[in-house]
């Protein structure tokens, strides 16, 4: 039987640490302007405990990245499982995806332009794409890796 280790975590940062715990101290009003910062959308009237839990896993994945892809691959498979239907369509498709509400700001020739994260797509300038290649191939033009355009390509570790 092969044993799986689990991928090592990320080491401990004093600066997310301090911003987690800084959470706690927060209002509810300050939770809720923090999530307009880091969400780019207003704050649903959830619980605090909701808005606190939502930020903390906002402000690591923002740090660390998301979930890795045979996380994501589990996720999905369990999400079939309890809908108990092959033809979902993949809400967690792809972990370099950003929370549904983000908003992407990029620069581009002068210009400044705003895509908005859909659950199965993204907006741009009012239009929809499925993916951010096709966002990024209008902006410029030309052919580009969309989560290269917009910065979002997984980190690589150095060996």
């Amino acid at each position: 039987m092969q044993t799986h280790h689990a991928a090592a975590a990320p080491k401990p940062d004093g600066q997310v640490l301090a911003r987690l715990a800084a959470l706690k101290a927060m209002t509810v009003g300050e939770l809720k302007a923090e999530w307009q910062t880091l969400m780019r959308s207003t704050a649903p009237n959830n619980s605090r405990s909701f808005l606190e839990q939502r930020l903390a896993y906002r402000i690591q994945e923002l740090t660390w990245g998301g979930p890795s892809k045979p996380v994501t691959r589990l996720l999905n498979a369990l999400a079939d499982e309890v809908e108990g239907k092959k033809v979902r369509k993949s809400v967690i498709s792809d972990a370099r995806n950003p929370v549904i509400g983000t908003r992407l700001v990029r620069e581009w020739d002068g210009a400044e332009h705003v895509i908005t994260v859909l659950k199965d797509g993204f907006d741009w300038q009012g239009r929809r794409y499925k993916s951010l290649s096709a966002v990024a191939r209008d902006i410029t033009g030309t052919r580009w890796n969309g989560y290269r355009f917009f910065g979002l390509r997984e980190r690589k570790e150095a060996a």
